[in-house]
């Protein structure tokens, strides 16, 4: 969760700057062809220069962004036990994974947490909060560690960007089609760019990046089910189990007011579509499914 956020949030911040930019400096004017119509290859262009570099620049700045933000300490000399077990632990499950040993953090948060971050699988970021060392035994600590090195070792963080880079530029280049087709239309700009167009085509990139967002959301989904699969063949299956069980038992629902019971089953069904993780229960079902190696 943390590792989608921190890249959703980095991604998002830097494509706002870019559009900005390349607006503030009149490079929007060079789409135009004849003063009136637009020019639908150098539109692409454009708008790939855009989608691409927001989510490229997010993928190599993500290990110093997730360091900075989250207050990871890279344990270089292990000073203690646990430390020494968590770079043995990650040493083995790299080398099963054919991976080069990424860097291992603690940071401090009293939740359950990890996450696993880099743009190469063979110098990336593993890091684990305070709080799963505290609530979880060594078994299930080593089932999570697996689960982020199968992210590493599946390149989910490339593809990820890959993927948001085609979204961002589809939604740069519709949200400006149809930003000069109501300038056109609606408010009747017959040369050059009114401020119809500035204004319908922020709304639409807002809305699109929404609907675009499902997308995003869908594929984060489906490499929670391959991670897992990952990290139960290397650290096994009963292990990838129980660490879910722990977080399911940790992030166990309250229940809720029954004047309200109503409008949640409703946003849950919307809240499923944006979710970045799949239902505990559904990733610990796929595993029960499998059989033991």
């Amino acid at each position: 969760m943390m590792r989608i956020a921190l890249f959703l949030g980095t991604n998002l911040a830097i494509l706002a700057l870019i559009s900005i930019t390349f607006r503030l400096l009149g490079i929007d004017g060079l789409l135009m062809q004849n003063g009136v119509d637009l020019d639908l290859n150098a539109l692409l262009v454009y708008s790939a220069v855009i989608g691409f570099s927001g989510s490229l620049i997010s993928l190599f700045i993500s290990k110093w962004m997730a360091k900075r933000s989250m207050g990871v300490r890279i344990i270089e000399q292990p000073g203690s036990e646990v430390e020494r077990w968590l770079i043995s632990t990650v040493e083995r499950q790299v080398q099963q994974a054919n991976i080069g040993m990424p860097e291992v953090g603690v940071f401090e948060h009293t939740s359950a947490n990890a996450f696993a971050t880099g743009w190469n699988k063979n110098s990336a970021l593993v890091a684990v909060s305070s709080g799963l060392l505290q609530q979880m035994n060594r078994d299930e600590v080593e089932a999570v560690l697996a689960h982020e090195i199968s992210h590493v070792a599946n390149g989910d963080m490339v593809t990820l960007s890959l993927i948001q880079g085609v979204i961002n530029t589809f939604v740069v280049f519709l949200s400006r089609i149809i930003g000069h087709t109501v300038d056109r239309l609606v408010f009747k700009t017959e040369r050059g760019y009114g401020p119809g167009f500035f204004i319908v085509s922020m709304i639409s990139e807002f809305v699109l990046g929404i609907l675009a967002m499902t997308i995003v959301m869908w594929f984060s989904r489906w490499r929670e089910f391959r991670a897992d699969r990952g990290g139960a063949d290397l650290a096994g299956r009963q292990k990838m189990i129980a660490a879910l069980r722990r977080l399911q038992q940790a992030h166990e629902p309250e229940a809720m007011p029954d004047e309200i019971a109503a409008f949640a089953i409703n946003a849950g069904k919307i809240q499923k579509i944006f979710a970045s993780h799949p239902p505990i229960e559904a990733r610990i079902a796929a595993l029960e499914s499998q059989h033991d190696a």
